[in-house]
């Protein structure tokens, strides 16, 4: 398994951005599919962006239909950590972030203890 701190959030006029990052601890950080979730109040847990590598240094990713175009999920595997820049952000982005680490397919086993990011209208 893999430890993650996330790190980053805050309060953001909408429009505004933000960078989070998720480090993480263990040799085979560049094995694992990481993700970033987020949970608002009174609403289900959503995945809102996924990075992993293929084969040598081919990066995938994806996105949730809430944030493509305005997200970007990256890693930097000599740090061991995954970055979420968010961007064009809006009051219905608020929410903890997660970031969490799937060491086969999206079976993410592993969990960050989330940070808050609050969106302002």
């Amino acid at each position: 398994q893999v430890q993650l701190v996330e790190s980053g959030g805050g309060l953001v006029q909408a429009g505004g951005s933000l960078r989070l990052s998720c480090a993480a601890s263990g040799r085979t950080f560049s094995m694992y599919r990481i993700g970033w979730f987020r949970q608002a109040p009174g609403k289900e847990r959503e995945l809102v962006a996924a990075v992993w590598w293929s084969g040598g240094r081919t990066e995938y990713s994806d996105y949730s239909d809430s944030v493509k175009g305005r997200f970007t999920i990256s890693r930097d595997n000599t740090k061991n950590t995954v970055y979420l820049q968010m961007t064009s952000l809006k009051p219905e982005d608020t929410a903890v972030y997660y970031c969490a680490a799937a060491p086969v397919g999206y079976d993410f086993s592993s969990w960050g203890q989330g940070t808050q990011v609050t969106v302002s209208s």
